[in-house]
């Protein structure tokens, strides 16, 4: 016994086949890159991180939304100020910063005074509840560590 097989339905065999073959090869891809290693120069540390708010009674002088580089924060920013031992580890001015637990990147606008060390301040706008709740704790942060001569 033997089955005819028409040009079209050998196209479209055919057709569907590569399209089989392109997308395993673009899944495999896909798992790939995923599970790539991080860049060689991303650095994740553990470090204390507390909140703080832009209130009357926070931080030094007249205005408490103006961070230590002169920039003006504002509630909804996703800032934070870091220790002063971290900036040459890569957490300098405009740094991002991935923090465990909250989502989005985190740019340092601020620093913080020198008796602190592997510390992180979160900004909490105005919400000194979220600032209380949010309270002391240790969490793992992701960064990228300068570039040789930076």
């Amino acid at each position: 016994m033997s089955v005819t097989i028409s040009p079209q339905r050998k196209v479209n065999v055919t057709g569907f086949a590569l399209m089989l073959i392109g997308m395993t090869w673009l899944a495999s891809r896909c798992a790939a890159e995923s599970d790539a290693p991080p860049a060689s120069n991303t650095v994740t540390m553990t470090v204390t991180a507390t909140a703080y708010n832009s209130l009357h009674g926070q931080g030094a002088g007249e205005d408490h939304a103006l961070a230590a580089w002169g920039d003006r924060l504002r509630p909804g920013m996703k800032t934070i100020a870091v220790s002063r031992d971290l900036i040459p580890l890569g957490l300098g001015y405009n740094a991002e910063v991935k923090i465990e637990g909250l989502p989005g990147t985190w740019v340092v606008k601020d620093k913080m005074h020198w008796r602190w060390k592997k510390k992180i301040d979160i900004y909490m706008g105005e919400d000194l509840q979220a600032a209380r709740n949010w309270g002391r704790r240790k969490v793992k942060i992701t960064f990228q560590a300068p570039q040789a001569g930076e």
